[in-house]
């Protein structure tokens, strides 16, 4: 029997980078998301991880901008409002180091995404509870799950780069 193990949302963060006006990282983070593993978190590549994001709790720290990214032009939270990652391969790439590669879904449309995986370690918390920590990277173009919208700028290039990095640093609790 497999061990279920569910990200605590008060000590995980699930988020994004994009160049704006093609010289400055902008950051954001979804506040609201369901991760479960499935499995050894000391050995990745016998697991499953299943992700729910609730679109709607996009935060980038101005409610204008979230407003848009909100909105039929970008995620279309009231069309779509779940963005989900399914896992269907982990590979170990060395020492506490994975390819999680899986089925991301935005707007309705999913291709496949590799993160590079980092297991930081586990331990008693001091509620008698275990707890397992991790780290993640990828990058998508968003263009591919229908979040295109965009601006030319005078100057050449876009408002919005295509390329959206990823980070995770997630903490689960065992089940």
């Amino acid at each position: 029997m497999s061990t279920v193990w569910k990200a605590d949302p008060g000590h995980s963060v699930v988020e994004f980078s994009v160049k704006h006006l093609m010289i400055t990282t902008v950051r954001g983070r979804f506040k609201e998301f369901d991760i479960t593993l499935t499995g050894d978190p000391e050995n990745l590549t016998g697991a499953s991880v299943d992700v729910s994001i609730n679109a709607a709790s996009i935060d980038t720290s101005q409610p204008d901008r979230d407003a848009h990214l909100k909105s039929a032009d970008l995620f279309d939270v009231e069309k779509y409002p779940k963005i989900t990652f399914k896992s269907t391969k982990i590979v170990s790439t060395g020492q506490n180091e994975y390819d999680v590669t899986g089925d991301l879904t935005i707007r309705d449309k999913t291709h496949p995404v590799t993160l590079k995986v980092t297991y930081e370690g586990s331990g008693k918390d001091p509620w008698g509870g275990t707890r397992a920590s991790f780290s993640a990277s990828g990058k998508i173009d968003r263009t591919a799950f229908g979040v295109s919208w965009n601006a030319p700028l005078e100057t050449g290039g876009v408002l919005v780069s295509n390329e959206v990095k990823l980070n995770f640093e997630l903490q689960f609790v065992r089940q």
